[in-house]
């Protein structure tokens, strides 16, 4: 008898141990399916220092020094069937060189935000909103004096609803055949110059200023943008996004392109390279160009615009 109950003890023991089990089992495969919703923030902050110092130096040179920093900020919700992601994108560099004063030599804000309802297996049904800009006044070096931009001017918001695939955290491709773009140059003098494709001011056979330049232009087609994060190898991170509008309206064939590589080379926890570079081409911008370099533009009209920017430096991600 004592056997049995014994038995009947160690039965039910063993069921609860088991069911216990099970119930913690299932807790955390529900913990674990849940842990993928929920915000998910990080991003990298990176600041360079050149100097270069000379003193009887018989080859000489100048002195120099120059400053760039990068900061890249992500922010991504994911709640069920939706998203939301925002990124934000900041760079700033300054020169000084010689007995001159400090010149900018890069200046960039791009701020992005995306929403996504999902539609099917790895797609989405999207709707995004990106603004671009710079923070200060730009000059047309070594002419100082003379303005060629500032913040707002230009300034760049786009709107578009479309479709955004999603197969991996890696790669995202977003495509909007509604798209619009509105080009702003909050200065009144570049918008009378009719600069970054604004309609310019009117005067009449006298000189005479008629009607002031716009400081707003709209367009509107379709739109591509498409966004890779990965690391290529240890220690080394890859970012690349091209972004494609072209305006239905106005010769469609002439596609604006934006393409960036971010490529971040780390050393240890603090210290990394880093090198980035900028393909631009608007045809609704026209670039004067002086190929003698005698101060006199030999020819005017859309370029393709072309930066590179590398650094060693303190870099820290997060």
């Amino acid at each position: 008898m004592k056997k049995i109950i014994s038995a009947f003890v160690l039965l039910a023991f063993i069921t609860t141990v088991s069911a216990q089990t099970t119930e913690a089992e299932e807790s955390l495969k529900k913990q674990s399916k849940d842990s993928l919703d929920g915000w998910k923030t990080g991003g990298v902050i990176s600041l360079n220092l050149t100097q270069v110092s000379l003193t009887n130096w018989s080859a000489g040179g100048e002195n120099s020094v120059s400053i760039n920093g990068i900061l890249s900020l992500f922010a991504n919700l994911k709640k069920g069937n939706s998203t939301w992601d925002n990124s934000l994108d900041l760079a700033y560099g300054i020169l000084k060189q010689g007995d001159s004063d400090f010149r900018k030599t890069d200046d960039k804000i791009d701020f992005t935000s995306k929403y996504g309802q999902k539609a099917f297996k790895n797609w989405y049904y999207a709707g995004l909103i990106n603004f671009k800009s710079q923070m200060t006044v730009g000059y047309n070096y070594p002419d100082d004096s003379t303005e060629i931009s500032n913040f707002l001017a230009p300034g760049y918001l786009l709107g578009a609803i479309g479709m955004d695939y999603k197969p991996s955290e890696v790669f995202t491709l977003f495509i909007s055949p509604v798209t619009m773009k509105m080009t702003l140059v909050n200065d009144q003098n570049l918008a009378d110059a009719g600069a970054y494709g604004v309609d310019p001011a009117e005067f009449d056979d006298l000189g005479v200023l008629t009607t002031n330049g716009k400081k707003s232009r709209s367009e509107y087609g379709g739109y591509l943008r498409a966004l890779l994060k990965k690391d290529i190898m240890k220690n080394v991170n890859l970012q690349t996004k091209l972004e494609l509008f072209s305006n239905y309206s106005e010769e469609p064939q002439h596609v604006d392109v934006n393409w960036e590589v971010l490529i971040a080379m780390k050393v240890n926890k603090y210290i990394a390279a880093t090198v980035s570079t900028q393909l631009l081409y608007d045809h609704d911008i026209d670039i004067a160009v002086d190929n003698n370099n005698d101060g006199i533009t030999d020819a005017v009209g859309p370029r393709t615009q072309f930066k590179e920017v590398l650094g060693i430096g303190l870099s820290y991600k997060f």
